[in-house]
């Protein structure tokens, strides 16, 4: 597990004068770039590391090699805890790696990053590209809740400029959320009872503001994060369809549709599997791009729903293709 290794690295680095990437891969029973990428990561969290190159160098601690998590700033201490929550999720060995650091932190920094890793929640990246990069405004929003601050950012149609306690940043997906709540008038605490949820990639011009914002008392980030979870899955799964699928196209289907996906019945060549989205439209723009190698089998609304896309298609785009034919 990456979070572990992460930590791995760190203390090795620490009892070391230096350490090339070779002997960490060693060391951690890894590939080369593997334990490159672990340095890398390290150095962009903030921890004071620099790479000497040619004979004799490698990766050393500035300071020297005995310097610890003390020496990091609030800011560096921050970004190195997030890299751990990015790397591992819930797992328990990632859980373990973040226990290690909180109690290597100084005491004014562990409240700051218990707060990151009880209100980051990583799930299942069904639909991401391989390496696809976490928006910068989500690691601003965790900045934010670290530091407990109001952020301000434009939202909506409208754009209009919102200010909200944020409470929970979670991806779902490769799509990243903002929990959020207003200030209660009068106080420094959000209103719980005014709980939203935005899109981070709707997000703009996301700043930390100096105001402080601070999550309600007896407030839990998992548990207000599950139910809103279960509310949105219930309203986007409304609508469903049986598909016959490619066999080889069966996973990668699955991973578009993530959760709203299950094979139903298995073939040698085909295998049935239940899609659902929050409408019959909504079915057919995501299964239109699936057509060679999916075939909805039921209900006629989503067969409808198809073939009016395809007209649309047709009516927009028909001329020019027939044109490159001749």
């Amino acid at each position: 597990m990456r979070a572990d290794r992460l930590v791995q690295a760190l203390l090795l680095l620490q009892g070391r004068e230096s350490l090339t990437a070779a002997e960490l891969a060693a060391e951690l029973e890894v590939s080369v770039p593997t334990a490159r990428r672990d340095l890398e990561a390290l150095l962009a969290a903030g921890v004071p590391l620099y790479p000497q190159p040619g004979r004799g160098g490698g990766w050393r601690l500035i300071g020297g090699a005995r310097t610890d998590l003390t020496g990091l700033t609030g800011p560096e201490a921050t970004a190195l805890f997030l890299q751990l929550v990015r790397a591992g999720g819930g797992s328990d060995a990632a859980t373990r790696a973040r226990r290690k650091v909180v109690q290597a932190l100084p005491a004014s920094f562990r409240a700051a990053a218990e707060r990151i890793a009880a209100t980051t929640v990583v799930g299942p990246d069904w639909g991401a590209a391989p390496g696809e990069p976490e928006p910068a405004e989500a690691g601003l929003l965790q900045q934010a809740i670290a530091d407990e601050r109001l952020v301000s950012f434009v939202y909506g149609a409208e754009r209009r400029t919102v200010e909200m306690v944020p409470l929970v940043v979670g991806r779902r997906g490769r799509r990243w959320y903002l929990m959020a709540a207003p200030l209660r008038p009068g106080t420094e605490t959000a209103d719980a009872a005014r709980l939203r949820t935005y899109r981070v990639d709707r997000m703009g011009d996301v700043r930390a503001l100096r105001t402080p914002g601070r999550a309600p008392e007896g407030f839990v980030p998992g548990e207000a994060w599950d139910a809103t979870v279960t509310e949105m899955e219930a309203r986007r799964g409304a609508a469903s369809a049986t598909v016959s699928v490619a066999l080889h196209a069966v996973a990668p289907l699955c991973s578009r549709f993530g959760v709203h996906a299950r094979v139903i019945e298995e073939g040698d060549e085909r295998s049935i599997v239940e899609v659902r989205a929050q409408s019959d439209e909504a079915l057919a723009e995501q299964l239109a791009g699936w057509a060679s190698v999916a075939r909805v089998l039921a209900p006629a609304s989503v067969k409808r729903a198809l073939a009016d896309l395809g007209a649309q298609l047709l009516a927009a785009y028909g001329s020019e293709g027939t044109a490159r034919v001749r």
